[in-house]
């Protein structure tokens, strides 16, 4: 019943005859275009054939058939991607049925967010046109919840999305807070939680499933090696921490307080991992110096919240990522949102004003975030050879001002067009069609 009443939704939302995106070879001629990693290049050309840039630059010879994209007066900039969200995992958050992004149990690092993806979710063609290009889905739920999937914004299938990156997710143990026991009667007594002890069997259980993973990966090699009596025992969750171990895949570890990021640092160093990504990071404006000592890439959002502490000052969270990167951290940038991945170039714009800069805030949500998953060979900025995500716009992405008038994705030309649109210009021009126009009637007041 309920697919059945999600498919009338979307049905009604999305007419039968609305754009698809298309892919193709196109000229996007005299445009200001901002490559991020190549300078700023004044109405130039970008060639794209396929799902690749082929030609980018001031004088570039445009080859005969080619469909052309006139861009004077407007500015291109590769698309953002959002380094953390649970976009095509969660369409409608107070509905259990719609959301994809948990799975029972605390140690479910086989649990892969690309096979639970919603290719068709409403929400996507909302965040594409608003020039977010590529975001990180991320699943939640216990220590070890699955493997986040970098994912393009256009495709039927979560294949088709796919954008070469998959990171193995952790929750890092948070330190409770110190609360009374009560004992018998409903009276109030005995001694106080241990919150040390609490926190400290947290971690030891973490190093306990990691120990099992090094192990499980000794006996691996071995038996591949030709040198053991028996091939190891299939264990799915051991199975999917093998690449992890061996530093063929990112570990992600989510941490925000003060005291557990330092932990964070110290159980890495401990354990000699090199494959790892921060994310959240809401204090991480307190351990700045020690995050970049240790030279990890850091996600830092969202931006658009408010402080972890009441004594801190109410602009903390807008600082923070201008912060860590005035102590030499590459920042990149996270929403965490669903519906309201569209924000992400407004949490840019916010960290730009406090303190990143809008250079920095630029490469947060193109190069450094491709850069942080190992993706900058095909993301990120506008080079011959990579991707041709990008967008075209009426000026600087971040300003609210600024309009959206063309998004590539993976080569494909996507149309502007949302449920959100949609809904703008139905009532628009509200012409019902009516050859008499209904009478008002006033209501009838005692």
């Amino acid at each position: 019943m309920l697919a059945t009443l999600l498919l009338a939704f979307v049905l009604q939302v999305q007419p039968q005859d609305a754009p698809k995106p298309k892919q193709g070879a196109y000229a996007v001629v005299n445009a200001r275009i901002e490559t991020v990693t190549g300078g700023v290049i004044e109405r130039g050309t970008i060639l794209v054939e396929r799902d690749r840039i082929v030609a980018v630059g001031a004088d570039v010879t445009i080859p005969p058939g080619i469909e052309i994209v006139d861009a004077a007066g407007l500015h291109v900039y590769p698309g953002l991607i959002d380094s953390g969200t649970r976009l095509g995992l969660t369409e409608i958050g107070s509905v259990d049925e719609t959301t994809d992004a948990v799975e029972l149990g605390d140690i479910t690092p086989q649990m892969d967010a690309l096979s639970a993806i919603n290719p068709n979710s409403a929400l996507i063609p909302v965040t594409r046109v608003a020039g977010v290009t590529t975001v990180l889905a991320e699943p939640s739920g216990g220590t070890l919840p699955g493997m986040a999937a970098m994912i393009n914004l256009v495709g039927y299938t979560a294949e088709q999305m796919a954008a070469g990156a998959r990171v193995m997710v952790m929750d890092f143990p948070t330190w409770p807070s110190a609360r009374p026991r009560f004992g018998g009667g409903g009276a109030r007594g005995g001694a106080q939680d241990d919150p040390e002890k609490t926190f400290r069997d947290a971690l030891k259980r973490v190093d306990e499933i990691f120990d099992r993973a090094e192990l499980y990966a000794r006996i691996d090699s071995t038996w591949a090696a030709g040198k053991g009596d028996r091939e190891p025992e299939f264990v799915p969750e051991m199975r999917a921490l093998l690449p992890v171990v061996r530093g063929q895949m990112k570990l992600m570890i989510r941490v925000n307080q003060e005291k557990e990021i330092r932990e964070a640092l110290a159980w890495v160093s401990r354990r000699g991992y090199r494959n790892v990504v921060f994310s959240g990071l809401a204090e991480g404006w307190r351990v700045a110096g020690e995050l970049a000592a240790a030279g990890f890439p850091c996600i830092v959002g969202p931006v658009l919240s408010v402080p972890t502490r009441e004594s801190d000052r109410f602009d903390r969270a807008y600082a923070n990522a201008g912060l860590l990167a005035q102590a030499g951290v590459k920042v990149a940038i996270r929403t965490g949102e669903a519906e309201n991945v569209r924000n992400l170039p407004f949490n840019a714009g916010f960290a730009a004003a406090y303190g990143l800069g809008r250079e920095e805030a630029l490469k947060a949500v193109t190069i450094h975030a491709a850069e942080a998953f190992g993706i900058e060979g095909d993301y990120g900025s506008i080079e011959v050879g990579k991707k041709a995500n990008f967008l075209v716009s009426t000026g600087d992405p971040f300003e609210t001002a600024t309009e959206i008038r063309e998004v590539f994705i993976d080569g494909f030309r996507v149309p502007i067009d949302s449920r959100q649109i949609q809904l703008y210009r139905e009532f628009l021009d509200r012409d019902e069609g009516r050859v008499k126009a209904v009478e008002i009637v006033p209501p009838v007041r005692n």
